[in-house]
């Protein structure tokens, strides 16, 4: 992989063109997609984006008082998780999928910090589609690096990263299409 897109406090890289465009259709076609909904501030709405969870059995994952139960990997989020885990060496047992509709879609300023992905998570995000912003934000200092992610690209978030940065999708007024974001996560067995 290319260098340490941070300048301190984690590691980010981005490795263009590491998977083939083909499969968005398959992904976007073949997963159990669901649209849950979230509390911000006391007020209840829909998540803006359609995700799956798919992970080992009885793996599963909550964030924002939602609880993802796992579905079985497919074949194709198989064939990825093995060549993910040959190029990262990390062995991912779980995958979140995004899907973003259109610009109107989001994920806001988070870090994906919780205690089942353990102290400093590795997370290793796919893009298939539409390019989008991708912007961390130093906790501390403020400071803000906004990234391009290609369709086809990984983008491997690891070491402290999650203690240090927020990380998010902003929506955009732009007529853009869609966008499959697929998040592979170490979930530790055990853990609630």
């Amino acid at each position: 992989m290319k260098a340490n897109l941070l300048p301190r406090d984690g590691e980010v890289y981005l490795l263009e063109n590491a998977f083939s465009s083909s499969e968005l259709a398959l992904f976007q076609e073949n997963l159990a997609w669901r649209q849950d909904e979230i509390t911000l501030w006391g007020k209840t709405h829909p998540v803006p984006r359609l995700q799956a969870w798919y992970a080992d059995p009885g793996l599963s994952y909550t964030y924002s008082n939602i609880t993802l139960e796992p579905a079985s990997f497919t074949p194709q989020l198989l064939h990825i998780r093995s060549k993910l885990n040959d190029l990262c060496g990390v062995d991912f047992n779980s995958v979140l999928c995004n899907l973003y509709r259109s610009g109107a879609d989001k994920n806001g300023w988070h870090r994906d910090n919780e205690s089942e992905l353990g102290v400093n998570p590795t997370i290793a995000s796919i893009s298939f589609g539409q390019v989008r912003k991708f912007s961390l934000r130093h906790r501390k200092t403020k400071e803000k690096i906004d990234l391009l992610l290609p369709s086809c690209s990984l983008l491997l978030m690891r070491g402290s990263t999650q203690h240090h940065w927020e990380h998010q999708l902003a929506a955009t007024k732009k007529q853009i299409g869609v966008r499959l974001n697929l998040t592979f996560r170490q979930r530790i067995v055990g853990d609630k």
